[in-house]
């Protein structure tokens, strides 16, 4: 996916045309664009119904959005190449911040799914009540900001080859490699786990059996978006990190560099997939 070539001699990035990286951000920039700006103008149409569920589920509209905003950088970057400077640096991280939250904001809504479920009739007084899920929003960016600016160093343009690719002989650190998976990942994905078969063995149980299987199916679509979107650029994360390139790689990316900017542009088509909550969402609460 990447056609840039690196010049080992003079330590400079003759840049090229990416063709096939501009083309799949494009696509993603105007699907993404579309779904969330439908999703956004439904959510701030129907204020008044708001419970503390629309609080969590507007605040992965936002993350989403965020991510959308920032992609025609990276299509910019595919066809003209930005210079590497700090800009660079801030584009990666809210790339970053923005996939973060996303994958935190989508934990946080198992959990409360389940605490719903789990818990329906102390769930009729919890559903107005916003302000937790307002504090449990700002708590997650506010970590995820602080996460950036203490990490700041690891994006600096010294360490990239172009605005939105790192040199591969300087490798992100272990303990922050070590917090983008576990902390980024795997806590998140095993959240997601536990509640979606807690959520099952409970509606196993429902009298409604054409509602159970509804739920069901929505929860479970949720999942296989999650793990589809996200472990692709986790698992490139470890893979990059403790690859050891041969000579011959110094000047032009291997193929496990390809596969993680494939990886990368995986994850970022979450934020069209998770229309299908919105979707089930608003037609639930709306109806």
């Amino acid at each position: 996916m990447d056609l840039q070539i690196t010049n080992c001699s003079t330590n400079h990035t003759k840049c090229t045309v990416d063709v096939l990286q501009g083309v799949a951000y494009s696509f993603v920039f105007l699907l993404g664009f579309l779904v969330n700006a439908a999703a956004l103008h439904a959510f701030l149409s129907k204020r008044n119904m708001w419970t503390n569920t629309h609080i969590y589920m507007l605040n992965l509209v936002v993350a989403d959005t965020a991510l959308i905003v920032f992609l025609p950088f990276r299509i910019y970057d595919a066809f003209f190449c930005l210079p590497k400077t700090l800009l660079c640096s801030v584009l990666i991280s809210m790339h970053f911040i923005n996939m973060y939250a996303s994958i935190w904001t989508t934990a946080v809504i198992s959990v409360h799914r389940f605490l719903l479920i789990r818990f329906p009739i102390q769930a009729r007084a919890w559903r107005r009540k916003k302000t937790t899920a307002v504090v449990v929003s700002l708590v997650c960016w506010g970590l995820l900001v602080a996460l950036c600016v203490i990490y700041h160093d690891e994006n600096h343009p010294d360490k990239l080859w172009t605005c939105y690719e790192r040199v591969e002989d300087k490798p992100l650190t272990k303990h922050f490699v070590a917090i983008l998976i576990v902390l980024g990942f795997l806590v998140p994905l095993l959240i997601l786990v536990l509640c979606f078969s807690q959520i099952v063995r409970i509606l196993r149980k429902a009298p409604n059996r054409d509602e159970m299987k509804r739920v069901i199916s929505i929860i479970t679509a949720n999942m296989v978006v999650f793990v589809l979107c996200f472990t692709p650029v986790h698992v490139g994360f470890l893979v990059n990190h403790f690859n050891e390139y041969l000579p011959n790689w110094k000047c032009a990316h291997p193929p496990a560099h390809v596969n993680f900017l494939v990886s990368e542009w995986i994850a970022s088509t979450n934020c069209c997939f998770d229309s299908i909550s919105y979707y089930f969402l608003l037609k639930s609460s709306y109806k």
